[in-house]
């Protein structure tokens, strides 16, 4: 054979291996995509129920936790944003419900001169050291000054205690006997009511709050 056609034959054969590596089916990328978006499609709705579920059950956890609270009948003037209103602390720091939007917020009305309200105490405090900074519970006091209200907590507390001797914030929720409390959602509406004294202590009694929504 000539030297010249052993040559072209060697340089066919070398090429060959090269051409099988690159050969692709032209459809297979296509098919591959197709067959991603097919499995997407079908996953999608499973996912939905998913966190659908998820939620719903979340929702009747917490309804349970608030139930066992035992909460009264909304008033007609509290099915809706909360009456607001603006304190201060004992150091005098301003506090208001419209300021702390975006958190959940339980606000009771209390005295020291009330047996009811002494007897609760120390349950709502255990509340907020359970809540944390996930939640702020509001103390507003009706005494007159802030002496009796030292006296009470000689060894501080964790509540967020406010002063109110003109009783006009509990007034704006409709009440005038005390203890009474009232749980504020993010969004700055009125949930529940608690008319009476409640064991705050309990974990449900956190559970209902922290996930109020």
């Amino acid at each position: 054979m000539p030297e010249s056609g052993r040559r072209g034959g060697e340089a066919q054969s070398a090429a060959q291996p090269g051409d099988r590596k690159q050969a692709v089916p032209s459809g297979s990328g296509s098919r591959r995509a197709s067959v991603v978006g097919i499995v997407a499609l079908a996953i999608a709705p499973l996912a939905v129920h998913f966190f659908a579920g998820t939620a719903t059950t979340a929702a009747a956890a917490r309804d349970s936790a608030c139930r066992t609270l035992s909460p009264d009948p909304l008033s007609a003037k509290l099915r809706g944003l909360a009456p607001d209103f603006e304190l201060a602390d004992a150091v005098g720091k301003r506090w208001s419900l419209q300021a702390l939007r975006g958190r959940p917020v339980l606000v009771s009305f209390w005295a020291t001169w009330c047996p009811p309200c002494v007897e609760e105490m120390p349950s709502l405090q255990e509340l907020a050291r359970r809540l944390g900074d996930k939640a702020t519970v509001l103390a507003v006091s009706v005494d007159d000054s802030w002496d009796a209200i030292r006296r009470f907590f000689p060894n501080g507390t964790p509540l967020t205690v406010l002063l109110d001797p003109t009783r006009e914030a509990p007034g704006r929720f409709g009440t005038s006997q005390f203890p009474e409390s009232f749980l504020i959602d993010p969004s700055g509406h009125v949930r529940h009511a608690f008319i009476n004294q409640r064991d705050w202590s309990a974990p449900e009694a956190a559970a209902c709050i922290e996930d109020v929504r």
